[in-house]
């Protein structure tokens, strides 16, 4: 691991600077020296951090080790992926604010992949949910899509098992680290995962899970993929939440229509009206990406 790695690797364990300061201080000066020689006043003017506050990150920075740690996540097999790294995903590297680093468990190639489509949808689905998810992804999964997800309950669960009964490839991101799985009863599906295919989180492995990093989580889950399927929604939800932040990424929102007596359909019906892509088929998806695929790793 070279300076800068190490550097950006130790502080994405301070539990008080978020990815997105991190990010600024890697945009304004790569090397990362930045974080050492900015003023008190500097912090507080550029980065609205306060002097006790950036005591207490600089104090536990120089409190981690950076070999103890490596060793530890090379014995649970947990890597850690640079912005700057080539290996990178590249789509994700295109969004407005990408995080500055990845922790992954599994084959970080699948993210590079061009024909990822992410499915994110209601922890409740009906049956009609669950015919039309499985009727929609299985043609994608035997085309090779790599389906991506969030691990909750649901309909995310539902998609990474599609990927794996049909003998295809999935991808998990998660919205607490990689050794606070969320739900737990996820646990095994996820030990699936990070054997054959991936997890990727943008905590350090020891974060518990907390309700605002879900709406973060999100926008990876959009901005790593070609497109989002929304796959029952209510009104006011998460799902919406990544569909619109598919929009703002410049990405394809996909939406499968529902009964308009459904509480869980309204939000994915709305999508519709608003201009999302109706999709009653696979191949309403596969066709408006015939450039994309071309260029798949």
């Amino acid at each position: 691991m070279d300076d800068v790695t190490k550097k950006l690797f130790l502080l994405a364990h301070c539990k008080e600077l978020n990815s997105q300061i991190i990010y600024k201080l890697l945009t304004i000066d790569p090397s990362l020296q930045i974080f050492f020689q900015l003023k008190d006043d500097e912090w507080l003017n550029y980065f609205n951090v306060k002097k006790h506050k950036i005591d207490r990150i600089k104090n536990e920075y120089f409190s981690y080790s950076a070999d103890l740690l490596i060793r530890k996540y090379n014995q649970q097999n947990i890597s850690f992926l640079p912005l700057f790294d080539p290996n990178y995903p590249y789509l994700l590297k295109q969004i407005a604010d990408p995080p500055p680093f990845l922790f992954y468990k599994g084959n970080i190639t699948l993210a590079s992949r061009k024909n990822l489509i992410s499915v994110v949808g209601t922890r409740y689905p009906s049956e009609y949910g669950v015919q039309a998810l499985e009727h929609v992804l299985k043609p994608l999964i035997l085309e090779k899509w790599v389906i991506v997800s969030g691990l909750a309950k649901g309909i995310d669960t539902l998609a990474h098992e599609a990927a794996l009964n049909h003998g295809g490839e999935t991808i998990a991101v998660i919205g607490g680290g990689l050794e606070r799985i969320y739900p737990r009863q996820n646990q095994t599906l996820a030990n699936k995962l990070m054997t054959s295919h991936l997890i990727l989180s943008e905590h350090s492995p020891s974060t518990s899970p907390q309700k605002w990093h879900f709406p973060k989580r999100n926008r990876i889950i959009s901005g790593i993929s070609l497109g989002t399927l929304i796959i029952q929604a209510k009104q006011r939800s998460g799902s919406l939440i990544t569909a619109h932040q598919a929009l703002e990424q410049n990405r394809e929102v996909f939406a499968i229509p529902g009964s308009i007596f459904d509480e869980c359909s309204i939000g994915g019906n709305e999508l519709i009206q608003n201009g999302a892509k109706l999709v009653q088929h696979a191949s309403h998806i596969i066709e408006e990406f015939p450039q994309g695929l071309k260029m798949q790793i």
